[in-house]
């Protein structure tokens, strides 16, 4: 399967603004490109790549004051098949875990475990552990909190999903994640393109995607908490503890965002 993905970004400065960009998709899919992924730059910028410790592909920018546009259009390969679904995955005693998974147990900026942990037990504790805990876990999340593009918020947390009980895919990932730790499931988040690939057409408008990924049988599987069901075509752009560590742009100053298009379209067979 082809996958045509890309955006068209802008953010508009008045000063010249340090940027770091994570806006590439992840290593591990750039064997699957068909075409070239380069970010281009409207007035053009000086940009620099780096690899951060989560292993995402980050950009280094400073954009002048006034407008600048941010876009790439690409075509990858995928396999057309839908996310695993492993029912007997085991979930790990804490002790046998790697080193490198036990970050990913720990609360963060936006899962705060700590306001959580005594709802998780009392949901959790009687779900038998590994994949079918994760599932009832993402079944919670899902029929717990409404979807609404308008109500979303940079600053709620998974406890603030949770209470409020409305926000966007983010937001059911968070609370998923936080979920999911407290419950000694190592789990990560991740970001990236999902389109409507094999379902109808969503009327509302394209965004990135988030969704998340839990710890189970020694290696990781990706959920999504806010669709609940497997899709088709995810296209991973960067992991870590929750958004923060892979926000779209971090940016060390004033800026306005000045228009967002995001396209993920399978494409036909000819």
């Amino acid at each position: 399967m082809r996958i045509r993905a890309g955006f068209t970004l802008g953010y508009d400065c008045p000063q010249p603004t340090p940027m770091l960009l994570v806006l590439k998709i992840h290593p591990s899919r750039r064997k699957d490109l068909l075409t070239d992924e380069t970010l281009v730059f409207d007035p053009p910028v000086a940009a620099a790549d780096y690899t951060d410790s989560f292993g995402n592909t980050c950009t280094r920018i400073v954009a002048p004051a006034g407008i600048t546009t941010i876009s790439t259009h690409f075509e990858i390969h995928d396999s057309g098949k839908p996310d695993e679904v492993v029912p007997d995955a085991p979930q790990h005693e804490i002790m046998d875990l790697p080193d490198d998974v036990l970050l990913y147990l720990l609360g963060s900026r936006y899962c705060d475990t700590d306001r959580l942990a005594n709802l998780a037990g009392s949901l959790f504790n009687d779900t038998p552990p590994g994949w079918p805990r994760v599932q009832a876990i993402c079944d919670y999340v899902h029929n717990h909190i409404a979807f609404d593009y308008m109500k979303a918020d940079a600053w709620r947390t998974a406890y603030g999903g949770y209470s409020e009980r409305t926000g966007v895919c983010r937001d059911f990932a968070h609370l998923a994640i936080a979920l999911c730790r407290c419950m000694n499931i190592p789990a990560r988040y991740c970001t990236g393109y999902l389109g409507d690939i094999g379902l109808p057409p969503d009327a509302g408008p394209m965004d990135f995607s988030a969704w998340f990924e839990a710890y189970l049988g020694g290696r990781w599987y990706a959920f999504d908490a806010r669709h609940n069901t497997p899709r088709v075509g995810r296209t991973l752009m960067a992991r870590g503890r929750d958004a923060t560590d892979v926000a779209l742009a971090t940016i060390f100053g004033p800026a306005l965002i000045a228009g967002f298009e995001v396209i993920t379209d399978e494409v036909p067979e000819t």
